[in-house]
């Protein structure tokens, strides 16, 4: 069976949408590398002709700009975010592309990429096909798939079900829930110990912690750069950046206790053991009340949420902003993963090992999403976004907080139930309305499976398989239009009013 491990499931990349920015880039780069050198040096015009939902949403999710990178070789975790908006209007201006940075050609993006709101090709929703010419007569042509996540197959690879190159060995393959946790129990290894074995097949432990480290550390920029960035979104929507001014009042009504951004992770530490949020065993019982009584009168429990729900805000905001994210597992459910590992690290002193665990647990999860469902809102609605994100997010912080492998399938199992049914609707196209507001739901949730799965002993009656093929079923049951065509639902909410 394949195998989709941590590298796989986390991308360092480009906003808005891991589906329709991302896998359209990686597609259209992929198109002119593996044409035959004597067909590419021949190229005078290529075309792009998008459909689906890359159709119906496409100018919302910056699908023609992300193309128009690809064409021209760049990726998405390289390229100069700041830079975007002057390259594509030297594109427009001079009516010139080179093709790889190597290969200059005729190209305006309004004739040469096209919209085709009727038809759909007949593997996923998200169908692009690409084509080389030479003069009038046509070279090459290929229909390729941005099938969610940032992961791209053409009719071959959607056929064996798997890209090329994909098939890894590893001493613990999985394609179930039921089969890891068997694994974990026949070896006496907790969950994060089995995969930690498989990425170790695959690549040396050194090379697997710096691409973590890089992950972990993306993922707090983000957060930074969101917090600290005001103004108002691109799109049309004209849609305030709300992230600046929550984390201000945040501070202002805690003082420097959670001031993040700033301070040391030991100072952190520090002044949340004098605050009564992490009891200290050497202080008197009275004394320790007293420290926590001081500190409820400061911060209520439902603020430390607000901090969760700050960090997604910031990081889906800078998604929607066109800016440097992770796809966890998506561009649309970016936020979640990182809104609740800096929840780990701030409020529940995650350390550096932890915090590698948290990404090899979650991944396991959205592999499982991505193997027996999908993590594509054009095929399973927001269910197989945010859900699948709420799921990875909740089994990474349970295995931080030490729970039993069992807890850690319940928790993702809860987070991913209570988002069963939700459809990709967003207004005008955008990974805006509801996007952004639904990744800080999505994270809370995710840490409320945990807390309720880890007050349990992992015993419960719907297994996270059969979660994920309810989400399946779900989705192939759900109408179109609630499905990122922005054609139903919430869409046609600002339409209608």
């Amino acid at each position: 069976m394949s195998y989709l491990g941590c590298v796989d499931l986390f991308k360092i990349g480009i906003g808005p949408s891991s589906s329709h920015t991302v896998g359209p880039m990686r597609a259209a780069r992929r198109f002119l590398v593996e044409l035959a050198t004597s067909e590419f040096e021949r190229v005078t015009k290529v075309e792009v002709e998008l459909f689906g939902s890359l159709a119906h949403t496409g100018k919302g999710h910056a699908t023609d700009t992300a193309i128009i990178l690809g064409l021209n070789g760049q990726v998405p975790e390289d390229v100069d975010t700041a830079n975007v908006g002057n390259f594509i209007a030297g594109i427009t201006k001079t009516g010139r592309l080179t093709l790889l940075g190597k290969h200059e050609v005729s190209f305006s993006p309004l004739p040469h990429i096209r919209f085709n709101l009727r038809d759909l090709l007949p593997v996923h929703s998200n169908g692009m096909m690409f084509r080389a010419y030479e003069g009038g007569s046509l070279l090459a042509e290929r229909a390729m798939y941005s099938i969610g996540g940032g992961f791209v197959v053409d009719d071959d690879e959607a056929f064996v079900g798997t890209p090329r190159g994909d098939e890894h060995t590893v001493p613990y393959p999985f394609n179930t829930m039921k089969l890891l946790l068997a694994t974990c129990t026949t070896q006496k290894l907790s969950m994060a110990q089995v995969l930690w074995a498989n990425e170790d097949a695959l690549r040396p432990r050194t090379d697997t912690n710096a691409f973590l480290d890089r992950v972990a550390q993306t993922m707090f920029d983000c957060i930074d750069r969101g917090v600290a960035t005001e103004g108002r979104l691109p799109g049309g929507l004209d849609v305030p950046r709300r992230a600046h001014g929550i984390h201000q009042k945040l501070l202002a009504e805690s003082g420097s206790l959670f001031d993040d951004a700033s301070s040391s992770r030991r100072e952190h530490g520090e002044a949340l053991s004098r605050s009564g949020h992490v009891p200290s065993a050497r202080r008197a019982p009275e004394a320790q009340d007293r420290s926590t009584q001081q500190a409820n009168r400061r911060v209520m429990p439902h603020q430390v949420m607000d901090w969760v729900s700050v960090y997604a805000i910031a990081v889906n905001e800078e998604n929607a902003a066109g800016g440097r994210v992770v796809t966890a597992p998506t561009n649309g459910a970016a936020g979640v993963v990182p809104a609740v590992l800096r929840y780990a690290r701030d409020f529940c002193g995650a350390d550096q090992a932890k915090i590698r665990d948290y990404f090899l647990v979650a991944s396991a999860i959205g592999a499982l999403c991505k193997m027996n469902a999908s993590i594509s809102g054009a095929e399973v609605g927001c269910q197989g976004e945010v859900g699948s994100a709420a799921a990875m997010a909740a089994a990474g912080l349970a295995s931080v907080l030490g729970a039993s492998n069992e807890q850690i399938e319940n928790a993702a199992e809860i987070a991913l139930e209570h988002h069963l049914g939700m459809t990709c609707d967003p207004i005008g196209g955008l990974v805006q309305i509801p996007c952004i507001e639904r990744n800080a739901m999505g994270a809370i949730k995710a840490i409320s499976a945990t807390s309720l799965a880890m007050r349990g002993d992992g015993t419960h009656h719907v297994t996270l398989d059969q979660a994920i093929e309810t989400m399946r079923r779900t989705g192939a049951d759900m109408q179109t239009k609630y499905k990122e065509t922005s054609l139903g639902g919430l869409a046609l909410a600002a339409v209608e009013c």
